[in-house]
């Protein structure tokens, strides 16, 4: 029991001294805790005073450059003041000026108003004299008309001349010298007029032809055809001309057989017969039999062939020239017109390109490029009939048109794109300017040398016998005609209507391709000899 005691006391012992030496320590961390926090607390304190040290001096600086600026703008203000007050008194300087000068104002028309009242007196004055004079005016304004009136009877009396007969003989006279006056207003308005008409027409024109080019040859009216042996000749005679009599009779056309070696000539107006008889004949030699029987059945199969190849060619025309729907009667006279001619130019290439020329125009007109191309293909579709119908090409094109289904104006354009016929829409004069350009191109038509030789003389002849020329050319083919003026007969004034008049008589008398241009020519020479 004692040492249970003893134990127990001597633990509460051992934890006694614990509690101690913990105390003691607590006591400690305690005082150096209160240190640590008492150096933060002066190191803090330190920081602050540092930092507000800096602040003021910073905001000091500030409040420097504020106060500066607001110096500089008390003195730009005060400069302000002192320059508007400075305007102040040049205004006010302008405006004691101008109160001067309205008084002067005020003044003068003080002045003029005095003198206008003195010069309304006067006026009025004037106005009853005036009246008097007028009076006095009319009273011999009567008697001179009286007076008049007694001279043109002593003139009709004197002259011989009544009124009216005078007057005639004054405005005679008066045409005679105005011709001046005439032949500069027929210059200038035909020049204003031309000069648009040219420039439209060249741009027309230009782009129309521009978009189509075609080639073109010239045929003959004889077809050479080629024989292997002389003998061959005396075969197509026969006995007493037999063969050739049945084989021109048959064909409608001239064989012409003379000493020329190794050819025959067939001759004919019609290209489509020949080119028939040029197949027959050629058809009848490869053969070898020639007869009249024979003749007659080579000629029936040739004539089967070509029908064919003519319905072809007027639908290859058509379908060239984007027109569809024509009666099969136009497209056979199309498929002719491959065998027809004018002046050497083949009719069928010439209307494909009559109906290119005349849908461009068209187009660019703002027509209908199909209808113009209908009416350029079909102008000259009377050609293919003219060698087998009585009439003109134009009428016998207009009455086959008509009675094939064509409308009124495809028609017309066949029969008025020659001068002669009314013209009914514009597709006719596409057509005819169309049919001129493709006429008149270089190298289109051909025409013998003594056609050619009369139509420069013809056109020579008309501008010699106008009065006042002195001499005549015809150049460029017969395109352009230059008339010499005799200078002393005529003046440079009277020129454009002169050129004007033989121009106009060209046209009525001269039949030619495309247009003749007519220039005159007015010289005066002095000539003076120093010896």
């Amino acid at each position: 029991m004692g040492e249970v005691i003893a134990g127990l006391v001597g633990l509460l012992i051992g934890v006694t001294i614990g509690v101690i030496m913990l105390a003691q320590r607590l006591r400690r961390l305690r005082q150096e805790h209160a240190d640590r926090l008492e150096a933060d607390r002066d190191a803090a304190e330190a920081e602050i005073e540092r930092l507000t040290a800096e602040r003021l001096a910073a905001a000091h600086a500030d409040l420097e450059v504020v106060v500066e600026r607001d110096r500089q703008q008390i003195a730009g203000a005060r400069a302000e003041l002192h320059e508007a007050e400075l305007k102040l008194e040049r205004r006010e300087a302008k405006l004691s000026t101008r109160e001067e000068t309205l008084s002067d104002h005020e003044a003068n028309l003080d002045r003029k108003m005095d003198a206008l009242d003195r010069r309304d007196i006067k006026l009025r004055e004037l106005e009853g004299s005036v009246e008097k004079r007028l009076l006095a005016l009319d009273a011999r304004t009567a008697q001179l008309a009286h007076q008049a009136q007694q001279v043109e009877e002593n003139l009709a009396a004197i002259s011989g001349f009544s009124r009216e007969e005078a007057r005639e003989e004054l405005l005679r006279r008066l045409d005679a010298t105005l011709v001046e006056e005439q032949s500069k207003r027929i210059a200038r308005h035909e020049k204003d007029y031309s000069a648009r008409a040219k420039e439209l027409g060249i741009e027309i024109i230009g782009r129309a032809i521009q978009r189509y080019a075609a080639e073109h040859t010239a045929e003959s009216a004889a077809t050479k055809v080629k024989i292997a042996d002389e003998e061959l000749k005396g075969r197509i005679i026969g006995k007493d001309g037999r063969n050739i009599k049945a084989f021109e009779q048959a064909t409608g056309v001239d064989l012409i057989i003379d000493e020329t070696p190794g050819v025959i000539t067939i001759s004919c107006f019609s290209g489509l017969r020949r080119e028939i008889a040029r197949r027959c004949l050629e058809a009848l030699l490869e053969d070898g039999r020639i007869h009249p029987a024979r003749i007659e059945e080579a000629l029936l199969k040739v004539q089967q062939e070509v029908d064919r190849e003519v319905v072809k060619l007027g639908e290859d025309a058509a379908y060239a020239c984007d027109v569809s729907g024509l009666h099969p009667q136009l497209i056979k006279l199309l498929g002719k017109l491959h065998w027809r001619t004018s002046y050497g130019q083949n009719v069928l290439k010439h209307t494909q390109e009559v109906a290119f020329l005349c849908g461009a125009m068209a187009g660019d007109l703002g027509l209908d490029p199909k209808l113009g191309r209908r009416c350029g293909l079909l102008h000259d579709i009377g050609k293919a009939i003219d060698h087998e119908q009585e009439g003109s090409h134009p009428q016998l094109g207009f009455e086959a048109l008509k009675r094939w289904g064509e409308n009124e104006i495809v028609a017309n354009a066949a029969l008025a794109h020659h001068e002669g016929h009314e013209v009914l829409s514009a597709y006719t004069t596409l057509a005819a300017a169309a049919d001129a350009i493709s006429a008149a191109r270089p190298g289109a038509r051909s025409e013998n040398v003594e056609r050619y030789i009369k139509r420069l003389e013809q056109l020579e002849d008309i501008a010699c016998s106008f009065k006042g020329i002195s001499k005549a050319y015809a150049i460029q083919a017969g395109r352009e005609l230059r008339v010499i003026v005799n200078g002393h007969a005529l003046q440079d004034v009277e020129l454009a209507k002169l050129a004007r008049d033989i121009a106009r008589r060209i046209e009525d008398e001269v039949a030619y391709p495309g247009e003749v241009k007519v220039t005159l020519i007015r010289e005066m020479r002095q000539v003076a000899v120093a010896r």
